[in-house]
């Protein structure tokens, strides 16, 4: 890659780590938040959940708005947003105040992070080269997580504000590198292309009554929970019949009969349910059964950072040798065994005995993260990448959000009393919710396995599961759609 390439990466990276970052530092900092503005439990959730619904809910759209309107444009534009408001949120007196800064700054992100990948995988062929900025793109996404639990606990140490005061440090620089490193392009031409507002609002709607349905599952009535996902039920068929009449469709519908792109998206939901539940049963065994402060918690954890290593050094050479799809699969038995090792603990646990559970879930993060980011996006043409990395991260926050509340439902209802024996059948319960969904995340990648190319393995011409890249009707095609993509960033031009 030339010089403008990277720069262009790093400017791509440093978003992705900010958004990584701010997530994980405002994990550790909940607690002292509470303390200082007297917020409620519920309110206390809002904080977390208000930026789950403005990222998951306006992702897809997001995606959609790269493609139409320019990458560049919209990802310098809602990186200001996210930066004006990450201020706003450590301004904040009240807790509606910071509720609204955190729905706000995850809108910001649900249209910044597709239009950052979509100039990663417009601006770079796909191949070894694509394959090499996506994954050092999705180490660095893991890096800031991890790094953020350690930092969050320190600033959150001296005042809570600064983990929200930090963050707009950090994107004011990458603003600036954007604006100087990250070309301009022509803006995209829209002729027969207008926007599908109808489209827009009725996917919009159903995806934040679903996430907002399943993250208040467990806080609600099973009637009200009910009535929360069939209206959303309602809302996606009713954006179905949109799309499937609509002259310029915000999801071309038949881009879901590429059975490679469903299982990269099944996968991530299930993977990142597992992950993100994983996660946060841990931190309760650690903190609230054994005692722990969020600064030993964050420093525990950290040793699933070894993603941030693993992702650009080992996975790019585990592809080129065998292929997204087997590097995915065996990535997702290595989540599955982290998480069946980890169902012993008992209330004495030395971290000794954790260590292996962790250092695996990070191995396994290196192998499935960035490969399903490559699996996703491969093999789709130009004018559709926003909408497809809009796909993977919906599935990826969806996810999330749908593993937080399973685990937290199973843990509330297997756990009888206060005792650290009772504490401890309630976290044994939960954690069986990430080994399922790692098991079947690694049951749908499976079906990839026999569609492996008998070409050259992890070529370009590979599929998103390892299979032969499927054309618009699902059928597989010789190579991969270029839809004009440069081989290079020689010139700097970067497609908006």
């Amino acid at each position: 890659m030339t010089k403008r390439a990277w720069g262009v990466l790093f400017v791509l990276c440093g978003a992705i780590f900010l958004e990584g970052i701010d997530v994980a530092m405002l994990n550790v900092a909940m607690p002292a938040i509470r303390a200082d503005l007297g917020l409620s439990t519920g309110t206390l959730q809002w904080v977390m959940s208000a930026y789950v619904l403005g990222y998951g809910g306006f992702m897809l759209l997001g995606g959609r708005a790269a493609d139409l309107f320019g990458r560049r444009r919209m990802f310098v534009l809602w990186l200001v947003v996210f930066l004006l408001f990450s201020g706003l949120g450590g301004l904040a007196t009240e807790g509606w105040m910071l509720i609204v800064a955190r729905f706000v700054t995850g809108v910001s992100a649900a249209f910044m992070t597709p239009a950052g990948l979509s100039i990663i995988t417009t601006g770079f062929p796909e191949g070894p080269q694509r394959n090499k900025a996506l994954l050092v793109y999705s180490g660095t996404a893991a890096g800031g997580f991890s790094i953020g639990l350690v930092v969050g606990g320190l600033l959150s140490a001296i005042d809570w504000r600064w983990v929200f005061f930090a963050p707009v440090i950090l994107s004011f620089g990458i603003l600036v590198a954007a604006l100087v490193l990250v070309p301009k392009s022509p803006r995209p031409d829209r002729t027969g292309q207008g926007v599908d507002l109808a489209g827009a609002i009725t996917v919009t709607g159903g995806i934040l009554l679903l996430v907002f349905g399943v993250e208040r599952a467990t806080h609600a009535s099973a009637a009200w929970t009910t009535g929360t996902i069939g209206a959303s039920l309602l809302l996606f068929l009713g954006f179905v019949l949109i799309e499937r009449r609509s002259a310029s469709p915000l999801v071309r519908l038949s881009i879901f009969r590429s059975g490679s792109l469903v299982r990269a998206n099944v996968s991530g939901l299930l993977f990142a349910a597992g992950f993100f539940g994983f996660q946060f049963i841990a931190v309760l065994y650690l903190q609230e059964l054994r005692g722990w402060s969020s600064l030993q918690t964050s420093f525990a954890l950290i040793v699933i950072g070894v993603d941030a290593i693993l992702s650009p050094l080992l996975t790019p050479k585990l592809v080129a040798r065998f292929g997204n799809a087997r590097v995915i699969f065996f990535g997702l038995l290595l989540a599955s065994l982290s998480y069946a090792l980890f169902l012993p603990i008992t209330a004495d646990w030395v971290y000794l005995a954790m260590f292996p559970s962790l250092l695996l879930l990070g191995v396994a993060f290196s192998l499935v993260y960035g490969p399903l980011t490559i699996t996703a996006t491969d093999g789709i043409a130009e004018e559709e990448q926003g909408v497809a990395g809009g796909l993977l991260y919906t599935s990826f926050q969806f996810g999330a959000a749908l593993g937080l509340s399973a685990v937290a439902a199973v843990n509330i209802a297997a756990t009888e009393g206060t005792s650290p024996d009772a504490l401890l059948d309630g976290y044994r319960a939960a954690l069986v919710v990430p080994l399922v969904a790692a098991l079947i995340a690694a049951a749908v990648s499976a079906f990839g396995l026999r569609h492996r190319s008998a070409g050259t393995v992890g070529s370009a011409d590979e599929g998103p599961a390892g299979g032969p890249v499927e054309g618009p009707t699902g059928s597989p095609s010789d190579t991969a759609p270029e839809s004009g993509r440069q081989a290079d960033l020689p010139s700097g031009k970067v497609p908006a």
